[in-house]
Order: C-alpha cells, then structure tokens, then sequence
C-alpha cells in the first residue's frame, strides 16, 4: 500500500471510510459496575464526557466481583475482571477496585479523580508512538494494517461496545436508581499476535450496525501502543 500523507491522507480516508491512529486517540478503560456505590459520578463522566470527545476512545468494562452483594450487573463478564486483575499485576498492585480507570494500558487513576485523568490524557497525547495502525471497514469486516518502530510480541484486540443504555437497578447498593451507562463492552476479541519484525496486514468479522476498536497492546497487561475506532 502507498501511504500517502497531509492533507491527502485525510482526503483518502474520508472517502474510504479508514480510521487512522495518526492522531493518536488515547484509550480510557474504565471498569466499573452497577452494584458499586462509588461508580455512578464515574459512569455519569464517562457519558458526559468522555464518551464524546474524538481524541479519547472510552471503552467501560463491567466486572462481576460486586455481584455478590445484592444486584448481579448484566454488563459483567469474569473476562473484563481477569483483564484488570492483569493490570493490577503488571503494576505490582495486590488488589484491583471500581471505579477505576487504566490510560492507554498503563497509568492507573481512580474513576472520581477526572483532574488527575486529564493531565494522564494530556501526557498521553504529547507522546510519540511507535506503532502506526490504520483500519477500513469493509461490509462486515474490518481490514487492519500496521507498521511498527518497535519488535516486541504484541496484541491484537477487537473490541465492540454499545454506545449507550439504561438500566433501573433494584437491589444492591443502587437500588431504587435508574442509570445511564456509554460505551458498553459486550464483545472483547483476540484475533492475532504480531511482533513488529513485518508490517500488519489481517482482517476480521465486525457487525456493520455497531462500533468496532481495534487496540495493538503490548503483551501480559503492557501499554497500548496504537488503536483506532470505526463508528
């Protein structure tokens, strides 16, 4: 593929539709749950604000730990935990906790804390990456292709998500509350691994209704080093 750069690059995937991590949208992993006390002013932030910006792709993860105390969260799933209790390990953290909020894979920062999490976006964002990830939907795929400074094993997640929806909660901590959560993870994929040492070339099946993220994360709970987002 020619790459073509500037104002043409742009030009060129507006008309094909790509997402290119050029920009480098910075990734925001909040694990929340709906039996959590302390998670409502962190999802209502999600959906005011995060949800929204276009250099900020805010993906919120259910975990199922609080399910025990009364309310059974129906986002939960144990795979969303085992992914921030790896981030926990990674980080030498004896114990994971919500509201909590994971930058780009590796800064930790809890989810009522929003100063704190722009200036970790902020930083994010001034960084220069190593990896150069583009992604086209085509029908019900999407293409993906990437080029890497770096030769390090590496992931590569498909992550679908819904964008909003409400629910009236009726045991547990929330009880009697009705409340609005964004950008719901209901599918998180593995679909390769790369090391760098070659250019990125795989496709995969995505739904055309529904938003798809494609995350290229360094292994056993590392960085993400690029991602892209196709509405």
């Amino acid at each position: 593929m020619i790459r073509i750069f500037g104002t043409l690059a742009t030009l060129w995937l507006i008309l094909t539709g790509a997402a290119v991590a050029q920009d480098r949208p910075v990734v925001v992993e909040l694990y929340t749950s709906q039996g959590c006390s302390s998670c409502p002013p962190a999802d209502a932030y999600f959906l005011e604000k995060l949800s929204k910006r276009d250099d900020v792709i805010a993906l919120a993860l259910h975990v199922d730990y609080w399910d025990y105390i009364g309310w059974k969260d129906n986002f939960a799933d144990p795979a969303y935990t085992a992914r921030q209790q790896s981030y926990a390990r990674a980080a030498g953290h004896r114990s994971v906790y919500t509201p909590q909020m994971i930058v780009n894979g590796q800064d930790h920062v809890v989810g009522t804390k929003p100063d704190k999490l722009e200036k970790l976006i902020r930083s994010h964002k001034a960084q220069s990456g190593d990896v150069d990830l583009t992604i086209e939907r085509r029908g019900n795929r999407v293409a993906i292709s990437a080029r890497s400074a770096v030769t390090t094993p590496m992931i590569v997640h498909l992550v679908r998500y819904t964008p909003q929806e409400s629910v009236s909660i009726k045991r547990g901590e929330n009880a009697g509350k009705v409340l609005t959560y964004a950008n719901i993870v209901d599918d998180w994929q593995t679909i390769g691994n790369w090391n760098g040492r070659s250019p990125l070339k795989m496709d995969a099946r995505a739904k055309e209704d529904a938003p798809a993220v494609i995350l290229i994360q360094r292994a056993d709970g590392g960085p993400i080093l690029a991602a892209a987002k196709i509405d």
